[in-house]
């Protein structure tokens, strides 16, 4: 009778099964899942020393205490009992970065251990048989002693802490295998202590597994959180730039309407024009209907989804008086000083975007004041010297908490500042005060374009 290839019998699959997972297993318990380093490695100094200084101290604890408990309870010679003790704690100090290693090791001396508290495999090594009244003694649990479940316990919560539920399990499959073997080989002695390591060990394990995940899942976030803080920075970038370039679309528009007019009006205007000319005028005009028409292209691409265009004027610094005093009407004192020949009006030297950026900057300040130090006293700032408007805002420490609900202002803060400084050349220094307050400094050239070396040396001086 044969069976079909896609329906194999159900015992070679239950083999096969079996077979995976017990190779699985066999992987788990001889290839660490980590690389031996202490778990808190990226900490400070002091803090990658505790997982040493844990484990030693639980070495000097153990061995002492365990070589103790096997000579006064269990009766054993102090050569046998030395190595035993050696044997089952030494090993702890291998758990602040190879746990798994010291678990096989815990594990093996353990073993070794209970076989020789058996009374025949005592008397084969050559230890003295355990006297009457210590084989009475109630506490004399068997085939763990005391210091042995402790401190398996500690290997299981270290082990636990790094490993993978696969290796978990394992270890926990092992411990109660080894349990159940010695209880069968000697019942009689057997009094509940390889249950008691099961039930704990699971126990133990649970919870090391539940903190391990835990931890792992915060790092997770953590690094997550830094990914999506850095997109977040990146996109606002963007964003910003794009509003920037949006605004700027209409400074830019202005001067090629302003070429357009002049080049179709010039043969007009001007008499006696030969045909070159007139020629060359009307391949300005043409040339900067193009770029127009280029421009519009580009900025119905730059524009959101479902925004329409700015209609009204762009803002300069004619109108920062009213930005102030719009303000002080929200809540915040605002005081305003105009130093120098401010211009109030494009022309006169004065860069259209720069007139654009000076009173967006302030406006962010402004905003920002309002959002962060609600009732502070802020100090606002406009002078001009040596081809440079320099924009000053300051405000006081908050009188009041800020509300998070703000919505103040038009661009992302300093992110916006920072692009449109740069834009025009300019520079920018922003930062905290020791009072508790906050600055703005914003220096642009008045050209939009960065001034002589030499101006800059004579203001300095």
């Amino acid at each position: 009778m044969s069976t079909s290839p896609n329906h194999p019998e159900p015992a070679d699959g239950l083999l096969s099964a079996a077979g995976r997972h017990l190779r699985g297993f066999a992987h788990a318990l001889s290839h660490p899942s980590r690389p031996p380093v202490p778990l808190p490695a990226d900490g400070r100094r002091r803090r990658r020393l505790v997982p040493y200084v844990a484990v030693a101290l639980l070495a000097l604890l153990f061995v002492p205490v365990t070589y103790s408990v096997l000579i006064s309870d269990y009766g054993l010679g102090g050569g046998t009992a030395g190595v035993l003790a050696v044997a089952q704690a030494a090993p702890l100090l291998m758990l602040a970065h190879r746990p798994l290693q010291a678990w096989w090791i815990v594990f093996g001396a353990d073993v070794f251990g209970a076989l020789v508290l058996l009374r025949p495999t005592a008397v084969e090594f050559g230890v003295r048989p355990l006297p009457a009244a210590v084989m009475d003694r109630a506490d004399t649990i068997w085939p763990w002693t005391p210091p042995v479940i402790i401190g398996y316990l500690f290997v299981l919560f270290a082990v636990g802490l790094r490993e993978p539920r696969r290796t978990l399990v394992a270890v926990w499959l092992m411990t109660g295998a080894a349990g159940l073997l010695l209880h069968v080989i000697a019942p009689d002695r057997s009094n509940g202590s390889a249950v008691l390591l099961i039930v704990l060990g699971a126990v133990v394990l649970v919870v090391a597994a539940a903190l391990r995940e835990r931890g792992d899942a915060q790092r997770r976030l953590v690094e997550q959180e830094t990914i999506s803080e850095a997109e977040r920075a990146g996109r606002t970038l963007l964003e910003e730039r794009t509003r920037i370039a949006r605004e700027l679309h209409d400074v830019v528009a202005h001067h090629m309407s302003v070429i357009t007019v002049q080049a179709d009006s010039a043969p007009y205007r001007i008499g006696g024009l030969p045909d070159e000319a007139r020629a060359e005028f009307e391949a300005i005009a043409s040339s900067a209907r193009e770029s127009l028409t280029e421009m519009r292209r580009l900025l119905s691409v730059l524009r959101s989804d479902g925004t329409d265009g700015e209609r009204a004027p762009q803002p300069g610094i004619a109108r920062i008086q009213q930005l102030v005093e719009a303000t002080v009407r929200s809540g915040l004192p605002v005081e305003l000083s105009m130093g120098g020949r401010v211009p109030k009006a494009v022309g006169d030297g004065l860069s259209q975007a720069v007139d654009l950026s000076a009173y967006r900057i302030v406006q962010e300040a402004l905003a920002n004041a309002v959002r962060h130090a609600p009732g502070a006293r802020t100090r606002v700032s406009v002078t001009t010297a040596d081809g440079y408007v320099t924009v000053l805002v300051v405000n006081d420490r908050a009188q009041r908490p800020g509300s998070p609900l703000e919505t103040a202002g038009t661009g992302h803060g300093l992110v916006g500042m920072r692009e449109r400084v740069r834009l025009t050349g300019g520079t920018l220094d922003t930062g905290p005060l020791p009072d508790g307050g906050f600055r703005v400094a914003a220096r642009l050239p008045l050209s939009g374009r960065p001034v002589p070396s030499n101006s800059l040396a004579s203001e300095d001086s």
